[in-house]
């Protein structure tokens, strides 16, 4: 029960992020549903196909498709104050990132799988919705540039299965997890921390 509210709040999360880019792409009513939808639900899907778990989720709950249009609308009616959300895209995005690693992670866990490929699905489950919102929003993606993202998702996987082995209740394991990938993500965006620039020594003066 605990992991669907998180998976509610997860979608929820990515899915203002997906309006918040279409809206700021000027797309219709339409594009911006689509965008939210595949944000909201693509780094599960594809974490569901990846495990041979289909249907995939969100064909076999209507939860998620309710929600997501519940989202879009909202965000049309509230349109006249995009500006002041605006700001806050990486807010939500870091929000969905942390709810998504963990039940990512817990999927890989339910079918067997170790630590280590748990935690890449994880990653994936948390990235890869941002991966086609921003394709399809003619973007580069979030976690291809030097921005601290999937890292922050990686870092939060292995901090799961350290703090497993503490004598704690596993629910507060899971907000441990998720507070942290959420926490490392504002962290480097407020102090400007990135990855290392590989290009730059490479750069030269005409």
């Amino acid at each position: 029960m605990m992991h669907f509210i998180f998976d509610m709040i997860g979608t929820v999360a990515f899915a203002v992020s997906g309006v918040m880019v279409a809206m700021d792409k000027k797309l219709d009513l339409f594009g911006v549903f689509i965008i939210a939808f595949v944000t909201a639900v693509g780094g599960g899907t594809l974490r569901d196909f990846l495990i041979g778990d289909t249907p995939v989720l969100w064909l076999k709950d209507h939860t998620y498709l309710y929600t997501i249009t519940a989202i879009t609308i909202l965000a049309i009616l509230l349109r006249s104050k995009k500006k002041y959300v605006r700001t806050s895209l990486f807010l939500f995005d870091s929000i969905g990132i942390g709810f998504y690693t963990l039940l990512g992670i817990a999927k890989g866990l339910s079918v067997g799988l170790s630590p280590v490929m748990c935690i890449a699905l994880g990653t994936i489950t948390a990235c890869f919705g941002g991966v086609i919102r921003d394709i399809l929003c003619n973007e580069i993606p979030v976690i291809f540039r030097k921005e601290i993202y999937a890292t922050a998702c990686i870092f939060g996987g292995l901090s799961f299965f350290l703090i497993r082995e503490l004598p704690i209740n596993e629910l507060y394991a899971d907000i441990a997890t998720i507070l942290l990938v959420i926490g490392i993500r504002l962290w480097a965006v407020k102090f400007k921390i990135s990855l290392p620039n590989i290009y730059r020594s490479f750069n030269t003066t005409e």
